[in-house]
């Protein structure tokens, strides 16, 4: 091995090993209660990260977990 290549594949190995560490976390499956019948979202979401849920009071809605309920509600 030269010893030019020997600080690349060091530097190399120290970021994949920094990057292992990443966590994907996907979004959790929508659980509707009994009774209620699954809504199609019309439309597209208000922004990155919401998500379509079913509120008790007020029917479905786009929900985010940093920002809550979005304003839209759609009532069927």
């Amino acid at each position: 091995m030269n010893k030019k290549t020997l600080p690349l594949l060091a530097s190399a190995l120290a970021l994949a090993g920094a990057l292992s560490g990443c966590i994907v976390a996907t979004e959790p499956v929508a659980v509707v209660p009994a009774g209620v019948t699954y809504v199609t979202p019309v439309g597209m979401a208000p922004g990155a990260g919401y998500s379509w849920r079913y509120y008790p009071q007020r029917g479905w809605g786009w929900w985010h977990p940093r920002h809550g309920w979005h304003g839209g509600w759609h009532r069927r």
